[in-house]
């Protein structure tokens, strides 16, 4: 089998390595997956025009000889336009991890970009389950600093899982962002709630999605 393609939609190398590694741990030995970084862009993507800027040039790509691809960035830019080119299953870590929290029960959403609350509202509705969502939390700061202090981001990202288990009734929560997959891993350990990290699940749905095709 071909390798299945991670698209990291953002320009940093660093977070596609980082996404790789926890790809590779997830997939085991199922399935290969080789990682592809955005030549121009952002580095990470936190406000509306970033994730439109990103969908067209995602949308866009050549995949090569990829089996499967994997868009992960949170907000899923350009998956519509890979579907309407290509043959093979195309997964968002975004809509990856809404459906395997949902799985659980209601839901509700922690990350760092609260620009984005709008585009998050939106594909919870788009994926239809409006109905399971609890709301999302976002840690305050600037989200493109947060990175830079791995203890402080995972801190705050447990705050926001805090209120959406506490404050909103959730019975899972989704860690919104390729970026934060290490903080989600460690945030998995620390909750008795299901913490669904969105790089995991896509790998999941991934493999699914191909042994259906």
């Amino acid at each position: 089998m071909n390798p299945i393609l991670l698209i990291n939609p953002n320009t940093s190398q660093a977070t596609t390595q980082m996404m790789l590694e926890i790809a590779r741990a997830s997939l085991g030995d199922q399935a290969e997956v080789r990682g592809l970084t955005m030549p121009s862009g952002v580095p990470m993507i936190v406000e509306e025009h970033d994730l439109r800027a990103a969908a067209d040039a995602v949308g866009a790509l050549d995949v090569g000889d990829a089996c499967g691809v994997i868009v992960a960035a949170f907000g899923d830019p350009g998956i519509d336009a890979l579907r309407r080119r290509l043959t093979v299953p195309v997964v968002g870590i975004g809509e990856a991890a809404m459906h395997a929290a949902a799985q659980h029960g209601r839901f509700g959403i922690a990350t760092t970009t609260p620009a984005l609350a709008a585009s998050i509202d939106k594909k919870v509705r788009q994926l239809g389950l409006a109905a399971a969502f609890t709301g999302a939390h976002f840690t305050p700061g600037d989200p493109t600093q947060r990175g830079n202090d791995p203890e402080a981001l995972e801190a705050a990202l447990a705050e926001a899982v805090r209120a959406c288990v506490e404050t909103d009734g959730a019975q899972a929560v989704v860690i919104g962002g390729g970026p934060l997959g290490r903080a989600a891993q460690a945030l998995g350990q620390r909750f008795a709630i299901p913490v669904i990290g969105p790089v995991p699940a896509a790998c999941r749905a991934i493999l699914r999605a191909l042994n259906e095709h």
